[in-house]
Order: C-alpha cells, then structure tokens, then sequence
C-alpha cells in the first residue's frame, strides 16, 4: 500500500454549510476567525483498482496565543519540550547492514532466547483475509528483517490441499514493494526462501482432533529446538473464535515455550455479546496471552499519529478547542461488497468501520500525553476520551445505502446481501468529547462504501 500525507488550505466551514452536514455540528461558533485547516490524508491501494481512502481534517485558528495566555503557553511549551524529548528517546535506531544487530532486537521484541523459534498459524489460512493481507504482511515483514531468524509459518483451515498448492495460492499474491538495491538476491529468490518456510495443514476449526494434528505438524518443523513459541492468528468469522480458541488450547498448545493468540475485530456486535466473547477466551488462554488487534491502527499515517502530536512543538500547542474548531475523520472506498455482502449485511459500516478504526483515530487524536508508550498507559488515555464522549442523539445521525450507478452495481445487486437489505453502507455522525481539551469541538465522522470521493 502507499501512503501519502498532504497540508493544503480549505475553505472555511461556515455556520450556514454546518447546518447542511447536519443538527449535530450546532456549536459551531458565529464570528470564527478565518482559518487555513489542515489536512492529513492517506491513500492506500488494495490490488486491482481499487482505492481505499481515510482523511483526518482539523479546522482551527493556528494564529498563536493571546498576549494574555502568554504564561501559559510557555509552561505548556516545557512540558510539550519534555515529552518531545521523551518520545524521541524511545525511537531506538537499528542499521539495515548489520542483520545480526536487527535479529537480535526482534527476537527480544518477541521473547525469543537463543534456541528458540517461532511457529506462527493462521486459522483460517485459506480465506481471503488471509491470502490477500495477513501472508503478503508476513512477507513483508520477512524482507524487511523484522522475522526471527528460526520461524515456520502454518495455515490452517477446512480446505483440503498440500503445502506446495497452499504455496501457490499465497504466491500469487505475494511482492516486494521496497527498495532492493542494498540485497544481492531479487525479489523472487526472497519468495521462494519465504515460501519454503510456509506449510498447510486441513481440519475442522470445531473440532480438537483437527488441531492435534497441527500440532504434530508444528512439532515436526520444530524439531532440534530448545524452546518452541507458538503465535496463533484467528483470520476467521467471530462466531467460531470461542471453538478455534478451544481446539488450539487444548490440542495444540506448545510444550516447551509461550502459546498466544491474535483475536482481529469485530469483539462481538454489542457490549453484551462482546463480554460474553472476552469471559469465553478467558477460558482457555490467560489474559496476557490473548492479543486483540485493530489492523486499521497499523496505517502508516494512523501509527504516526502520536508522533504528529508529542513530538511536534508546533502542533502539540495548539491540538485544543482555543485554536480547532472541528475535527472529521472520513473513512470512503470506491467498491462496494464485491461478493462479501454475507458478512457486512450481519455488521454494517457503523460496526464495521466506525465503531473500532474510526473511534480508535479519534482516541489517540483526542487523548492526552500517556504516562509512557507501554501499551496499558496508552489505553487508559485512550479510555478516558472515550468516557467523555457524550451519548450520541439519532438526530445527529444520517445513514443511506449505496445504489447502481455508472454502470457499477448496487448493494442489493450483491447476491449475497439479502434481498431487500436495510443494513447502511454509508454513516456519519458527531461526537463531543467533554472535557477541558475538547469541549464544544464537534468531530464529524463519516464512512462509506462505493463513494465516488
């Protein structure tokens, strides 16, 4: 995927085009002082044509501060200094000529000793998930170093095939999408020495004995180690994630080192179903050894964001309500379902899209500094925006359903949504985060599917 990030000037949003985007942007403020907003903006390519786009604007005064605010500012500026520092400090710096150096650092980012190696399953390997983004992700990370150097990678699903037919079908999706200049193999020689560490291995996700099996598959590649680690990813549907998490506990935990498991959004399709999930893992796996993802914080521009706001003495300032009038998260892509629209019509784009990938970028826009970049102080920064968001009215709400149009079919015309479908393709809302940082800013989130921009 490529990425790109722009600033460029905008009009101004007035009161009376606030009121086209709906009730819910009433604070807007009359007499707003003219602004030049910013926007940040990534473009990611799937393969094929199609384009999937995400827009954070912010539009505010980034004028400086009032004479009056003068003191303030300057201790807001050492504290900002300070984390500047602090954040930078943890940016830890690992040359790409010395591979002995950079395997050193991922195995102790993965708890690896020497002896060790690392089997990595994906439950689920035969779907599409898997072979149009979690293998070519794997691959990616395998040219760019950032695998140990002893690892297997295992799919595991239904389908009945051998390793070399499994091999092809990730190979078709797989390619080098860095520079190669500074390695003396091509692309190719990296795929084949990839693909001769990926197996296959069939069985039923519900039942134990499947998962035996796998394990003495993994067993056999793990041979000649002191301590075997297993990393099982659940590229599978929420509704069999309990029996998947069954079956690799019980018949294919390891016997000599860690055992964890990736769980991937949707938890669940409310507060009560995802409770329900969470209390059923618990079950089988301590809590630290489940892993809960949203793949849509791995975006370059999302990933970055915090380093956008910490470390940079010019935004960081002025990231409050005195100087952003409002905030939108916008979320489109140019393709409908494309034959998926079994499994959206059971969510929507509010589940989907909005409730985890759009409100995990308004958390960390909107969250203060954390007390550190270990991942619980992040989350409780995270949590308290999200417990000062006021409940959103129906009234700040608008839903529709993409229709044909252009030659290009609607979402009824999927044959797998069901007929006369009402589940929305298209949401957009606005939130307010009521504490001393945010109040009466709106931020306008949109998603949608088929837009044309």
């Amino acid at each position: 995927m490529a990425f790109s990030a722009t600033l460029r000037a905008a009009p101004v949003v007035t009161d009376a085009a606030a009121k086209t985007q709906g009730q819910g942007l009433r604070r807007f403020r009359k007499g707003h002082p003219a602004t030049a907003p910013l926007k940040l903006r990534f473009r990611a390519r799937p393969a094929g044509n199609s384009t999937v786009r995400g827009r954070v604007v912010v539009c505010g005064s980034f004028g400086g501060s009032p004479a009056s605010k003068q003191g303030e500012q300057a201790a807001q500026d050492e504290v900002i200094s300070a984390n500047a520092i602090r954040f930078k400090d943890t940016q830890k710096v690992v040359s790409k000529d010395d591979d002995d150096v950079e395997g050193q650092l991922q195995d102790q980012l993965l708890d690896l000793k020497e002896g060790d190696t690392l089997s990595i399953t994906v439950v689920g390997g035969s779907g599409d998930l898997a072979r149009k983004k979690i293998f070519p992700a794997l691959f990616s990370l395998f040219y760019q170093g950032y695998l140990p150097k002893h690892f297997t990678i295992f799919g595991y699903a239904r389908s009945k095939m051998t390793s070399e037919e499994f091999r092809s079908k990730i190979l078709e999706r797989l390619g080098c999408r860095i520079d190669l200049h500074q390695s003396n193999e091509d692309c190719e020689e990296i795929m084949q020495r990839f693909l001769s560490r990926v197996f296959y291995q069939p069985g039923a996700y519900d039942e134990v004995d499947g998962y035996r099996n796998l394990h003495n598959a993994l067993k056999t590649e793990e041979a000649g180690y002191q301590r075997a680690n297993r990393l099982f990813y659940l590229s599978i549907p929420p509704s069999i994630f309990v029996d998947a998490a069954k079956g690799t506990s019980i018949g294919a935990t390891s016997e000599t080192g860690w055992t964890r498991v990736i769980v991937e959004k949707p938890f669940g399709r409310d507060a009560e179903s995802s409770a329900k999930l969470g209390s059923d893992l618990a079950k089988y796996f301590e809590e630290e050894q489940i892993y809960r993802i949203d793949h849509y914080l791995g975006k370059e521009l999302v990933d970055n964001l915090m380093v956008l706001r910490f470390s940079n003495l010019i935004f960081e300032p002025l990231w409050s309500r005195q100087h952003i009038r409002s905030v939108q998260i916008i979320f489109s892509e140019d393709f409908g379902t494309e034959g998926r629209g079994g499994y959206f019509d059971n969510y929507g784009i509010i589940r989907d899209i909005m409730q985890n990938h759009l409100l995990q970028v308004l958390a960390l826009f909107a969250m203060e500094v954390p007390a550190s970049l270990d991942a619980d102080d992040v989350r409780d920064e995270k949590v308290k925006v999200l417990r000062s968001m006021e409940t959103i009215s129906l009234d700040h709400v608008v839903v529709g359903q993409y229709r044909a149009a252009n030659g290009n079919p609607g979402y009824l015309d999927d044959e797998t949504v069901p007929t006369g479908s009402i589940c929305p393709t298209f949401a957009a809302t606005t939130l307010f985060v009521n504490n001393a940082r945010w109040d009466g800013v709106p931020f306008l989130m949109k998603a949608g599917k088929a837009l044309d921009k």
